[in-house]
């Protein structure tokens, strides 16, 4: 049981520091010359969902790979 604890805990915070990163990178982007003047709200919103998106599969990528590299063990 603290095994699935320790990888509840890992996966969390590593899905939220990869949207924090993909936040981050977006913001160095220039995407408001994509949306109306008047829809800033909804493009906040927007680049938010994408932010979640892009970092949730980054992550899950991530943690996909430490997985299976502790499964290395059972080749051998």
């Amino acid at each position: 049981m603290e095994e699935l604890g320790r990888l509840a805990l890992i996966s969390m915070l590593s899905h939220i520091i990869f949207i924090v990163i993909t936040w981050q990178i977006m913001q160095a982007l220039r995407l408001d010359s994509i949306f109306k003047k008047e829809r800033t709200f909804e493009a906040k919103i927007f680049i938010v969902f994408i932010a979640i998106v892009i970092g949730t599969t980054v992550s899950n990528f991530f943690l996909d790979f430490l997985k299976w590299s502790q499964q290395f063990v059972y080749l051998f």
